[in-house]
């Protein structure tokens, strides 16, 4: 039996720069197995390598070639359209150094692409440039859609909301490449060499995770442990394959997630707790979760 996985990072497998408890096992399940699997994020600003090292200080030991970011999607996406071409960034290292490796020139002297990803601090002049080089004809892409980000002292506007500025000005929309677009499950996938209908997506949002998974043909597993709660689940008119309440509850069947093969070893026999869930029968989202 052949199976993979997706996972989102935050939400998932850590929280606030904490590991969520059970994600060690997971990964040692899964490497156990030598079951393939590729974290995902839309975070643009850091490098996987730079990601690597922050869940490292958290206990979780994530090669660099294991994390699939929203910039990563992005230059393979780009690469896919054009080998090697010219594109003016409005990003950080993550975005920047993904188009290096990809063998992209950046410069703001008529570039085919305008590239708008996240960043710290954006600079007016720099939305100035790409308002003017999108209306001169440059394309327009964005790495992910999130109009939010978290910070201490409350959200922070993100690459969505920048991206509609530029709409505005500029009577062009981006197409975006992160969840929840299954482009960026369909090139993680194409990465790790995983087929979809053998692929398990596991996040914690209804609005990213879920819904990239369903629409890229993935089963879906929906973990209480991020954004989504049971309130927020029940408005939606598609549902995950299984919900469970944190990454714990699938580190001990990660050879059968869903309880669909009977005698699998570290799997949850059919019939057993979690079959409900497997079924999509399980408890009432309606009832009183990046």
């Amino acid at each position: 039996m052949t199976i993979s996985y997706l996972t989102d990072m935050d939400g998932v497998l850590i929280r606030e720069g904490e590991m969520i408890p059970g994600a060690d096992r997971f990964l040692r399940g899964l490497r156990d197995n030598d079951i393939e699997f590729m974290v995902l994020t839309n975070n643009s600003i850091h490098t996987p390598r730079d990601l690597s090292a922050r869940l490292r200080t958290t206990g979780l030991d994530i090669e660099p070639e294991r994390i699939w970011t929203s910039a990563t999607a992005t230059a393979y996406f780009l690469s896919s359209q054009v080998k090697e071409g010219t594109a003016y960034v409005v990003g950080e290292s993550g975005l920047t150094t993904g188009l290096h490796e990809a063998g992209w020139v950046l410069t703001d002297v008529d570039p085919e692409y305008v590239v708008l990803g996240e960043t710290r601090t954006y600079s007016f002049e720099a939305i100035t440039t790409a308002i003017r080089l999108i209306s001169r004809g440059a394309k327009f892409i964005c790495t992910n859609p999130d109009v939010t980000g978290p910070a201490p002292e409350g959200i922070l506007p993100a690459t969505g909301s920048v991206a509609a500025l530029i709409t505005a000005a500029t009577d062009q929309h981006p197409y975006f490449i992160g969840k929840p677009n299954p482009i960026m499950m369909r090139s993680a996938l194409n990465t790790i060499g995983a087929h979809s209908e053998n692929t398990v997506m596991i996040g914690d949002r209804m609005d990213t995770d879920v819904k990239a998974g369903l629409e890229a043909g993935l089963k879906t597993v929906l973990v209480r442990t991020g954004i989504s709660n049971d309130a927020v689940i029940s408005k939606y008119p598609y549902r995950p394959t299984r919900i469970v309440e944190s990454i714990a509850d699938v580190a001990d069947s990660v050879l059968d997630p869903f309880g669909e093969h009977e005698g699998v070893t570290g799997a949850t026999a059919p019939g057993g707790a979690d079959a409900p869930e497997a079924s999509g029968h399980g408890a009432d989202p309606g009832v009183p979760e990046n």
